[in-house]
């Protein structure tokens, strides 16, 4: 009887390392697709926050040809304090409608790196963009 509970237990053993070597790659997979989508939600989440403070401070600027500047000026500082975020920033300010009472819109797109997470089936990039619009003061002068 006592043989019987020796081997039961040592197949038990062989059971729990087959199971250990069959999960282990599924979580470790499981991590670096939340890594993944971690980077690409953090990066989605500063673009709109630049493309927000990008319009804001194109639509106060006196002249349609400062937008584009003020724009570039005011996203880029949002997207460049994270390391792995963002690596290739444009920003584009649209002065079509640059009137008193008039808005201009700011697109703010930039491209996402997964190439160091070595997820299989996922792209080495991806790109991300937003684009908001800001009012001009219907008040003031535009030169």
């Amino acid at each position: 009887m006592r043989s019987d509970r020796t081997s039961s237990s040592h197949g038990q053993r062989g059971s729990l390392t087959v199971e250990l070597v069959v999960l282990t790659p599924v979580i470790v997979l499981f991590v670096l697709l939340a890594l993944g989508f971690g980077r690409f939600e953090l990066a989605r989440e500063q673009v709109v926050a630049a493309a927000r403070a990008a319009a804001e401070a194109a639509s106060v600027v006196p002249s349609a040809g400062d937008a584009q500047s003020a724009a570039l000026t005011a996203a880029t500082p949002i997207v460049a304090n994270q390391a792995h975020s963002c690596t290739q920033l444009n920003v584009s300010a649209e002065t079509g409608d640059f009137v008193p009472g008039g808005s201009v819109r700011v697109i703010v797109s930039c491209q996402i790196e997964f190439a160091d997470l070595l997820i299989p089936g996922m792209p080495g990039h991806a790109e991300v963009q937003a684009a908001v619009s800001a009012p001009i003061d219907p008040f003031r002068s535009v030169q």
